[in-house]
């Protein structure tokens, strides 16, 4: 049986994250995907193996949600079918240290009220960590979150995002008539 591997680093503050109280997240990780997780605390460097090349590309996606701010349990999400990660580099809109601290308002908010609120109209979690902003939920949410938060990014006026994500999510729920997509 063909052997796969694949090595990525994350922050080393994540690394903990990535472990667990007693190596809990890791065994459980490992156990969900079957496969094996080397981690080199020091550096934050991750050595990933397994017989499935779809189970370590998994495993790489959920390790990457963490080291992007996630904690265990919603970066596990992407592990069920139809959940997706993706992020947004914040560096990509600013031009300054300080333009990317702003935007990073922005997107956050006053208390974390426009992140809360592009997390409940979208159904989607959204971690601002670093230079980037993590988005985890249902690929069709995910597309509706990232869309607003560019929108933010580039400068749109909080009112107007969440206008759209208002309409955008009646536009999504009226393609569901109890809990079952309409094709």
């Amino acid at each position: 049986m063909a052997q796969y591997s694949n090595e990525l680093r994350i922050p080393k503050e994540r690394v903990a994250i990535l472990i667990g109280k007693k190596g809990e997240t890791k065994k459980e990780l490992e156990d969900l995907t079957k496969t094996k997780i080397i981690i080199d605390s020091k550096e934050g460097d991750i050595f990933l193996s397994g017989n499935d090349a779809l189970s370590v590309f998994d495993v790489v996606v959920v390790i990457k949600a963490i080291g992007r701010g996630f904690n265990s349990d919603i970066a596990f999400l992407v592990l069920k079918q139809d959940y997706i990660f993706e992020f947004i580099n914040t560096n990509d809109f600013a031009k300054t240290k300080n333009d990317s601290i702003r935007l990073k308002g922005r997107v956050i908010g006053s208390e974390g009220k426009s992140r809360n609120t592009i997390e409940e109209l979208t159904e989607t979690n959204i971690s601002v960590y670093g230079k980037t902003i993590g988005i985890i939920g249902l690929q069709e949410n995910v597309a509706s979150a990232r869309k607003a938060i560019e929108s933010l990014l580039s400068g749109s006026p909080h009112s107007n995002v969440f206008r759209f994500l208002e309409k955008n999510r009646r536009v999504i729920q009226s393609k569901y008539v109890l809990g079952k997509r309409i094709k």
